[in-house]
C-alpha cells in the first residue's frame, strides 16, 4: 500500500486519567515531577478530600488541595488532562484555581513578616553587602 492510500492518523484522544504526579508537573504547579511526587508522598496533596498518592489517576472535575509551607494552601479543580509538557499558557488552562482569598488580617501579618525579616538572615552576604562591609572597614 502506498503512503497516499493510507488514512491519516487519527488525532490522539485525550487520556481518560493521568497520574497525579505527572499532571502536577505538566500543569506547572510543581517545577519537577520529582518534587510533585515528594509532595504527594509527604501528604501535601489531597484529591477529593483523600490523600493523593503519586500513582493515583486523576480525571477532569477532581478537586485538589495543595499545601506548601506552613500556611500556603492552594485549591484547584482539574479541567483538562495532559501527559506531556505543554506551554505554560496552555498548562494554566488545565485547572481552575478556586483558592479563597486570604483575610485582610492574614495579608497584614504576611506584610509585617516580610518587613521584619532581614534580607539574608543567614548565609553568605551578597555583593552589595560585601561592598558596604568593605567601605565600613576601610573607613
Amino acid at each position: 500500500m502506498k503512503a497516499r492510500d493510507r488514512e491519516p492518523a487519527a488525532a490522539e484522544a485525550p487520556p481518560a486519567a493521568v497520574r497525579l504526579d505527572v499532571w502536577l508537573d505538566v500543569a506547572c504547579l510543581f517545577p519537577t515531577r520529582t518534587q510533585a511526587r515528594a509532595a504527594c508522598e509527604g501528604g501535601k496533596v489531597d484529591v477529593n478530600g483523600a490523600r493523593g498518592k503519586p500513582h493515583r489517576g486523576i480525571r477532569p472535575g477532581d478537586h485538589l488541595t495543595i499545601t506548601k509551607g506552613a500556611d500556603l494552601r492552594r485549591e484547584v479543580i482539574v479541567r483538562g488532562l495532559a501527559e506531556r509538557s505543554i506551554p505554560k499558557a496552555r498548562a494554566r488552562e488545565l485547572y481552575e484555581d478556586v483558592t479563597p482569598k486570604p483575610s485582610p488580617e492574614r495579608v497584614e501579618v504576611r506584610r509585617l513578616d516580610r518587613l521584619l525579616a532581614g534580607t539574608h538572615p543567614e548565609g553568605r552576604p551578597n555583593s552589595r553587602e560585601r561592598r558596604e562591609r568593605r567601605r565600613r572597614k576601610e573607613g
